[in-house]
């Protein structure tokens, strides 16, 4: 990110709303702001192969289920912030990744300029792609405060999306479902 390009242009947003940029309150706000959007898109600069590429041997196809892992990321359309949970469920197939992993998969992909119905269907993707499961399902659950705080404001609505790839049988589908909910 241009830092001093961000900084700029935020004091010429602020500018355009009619503030006064060199009170008190707003001289630091430009900084403040660039920092915070670096802060939400630094997903843009990882990877979740570099993530999911240490595994781990196992025998046998039980199911894993990591949930609540909690994220925030900002909605592309507004700019404005969108949180919740995370839960993935998948089956292995002669290889796992350690739990801390799955949470920071969730990162890459929640700290980008974001769509909840695309970042489920990425996390999904990318675990299909660097642990080759059998199947795999992303459960998100998230609050938009585009949603809440303007336009419809509908305080406490929250939106579900899944995504599921894969081989996952239908007991075992509903079996995640009963975990995760």
């Amino acid at each position: 990110m241009d830092r001093q390009r961000a900084m700029n242009a935020i004091r010429e947003f602020l500018d355009a709303l009619g503030e006064d940029t060199h009170r008190e309150g707003l001289e630091d706000t430009p900084r403040r702001v660039a920092d915070a959007f670096a802060e939400f898109t630094s997903g843009n600069f990882m990877s979740a192969e570099d993530i999911l590429s240490r595994t781990f041997a196992v025998d046998g196809g039980d199911m894993v289920v990591e949930k609540d892992i909690s994220f925030s990321s900002v909605c592309e359309h507004h700019l404005m912030p969108f949180f919740g949970k995370v839960a993935i469920a998948y089956i292995p197939d002669k290889k796992v990744v350690g739990l801390s992993k799955l949470a920071r998969c969730v990162e890459v992909y929640a700290k980008r300029l974001q769509l909840q119905e695309r970042m489920t269907a990425d996390i999904a993707a990318a675990i299909m792609r660097h642990l080759s499961p059998k199947g795999v399902l992303v459960w998100c659950e998230a609050e938009h405060t585009c949603m809440t705080c303007r336009g419809v404001k509908k305080a406490g609505s929250k939106t579900v999306t899944y995504k599921v790839l894969g081989d996952f049988p239908a007991d075992k589908l509903a079996e995640a479902f009963a975990f995760i909910r």
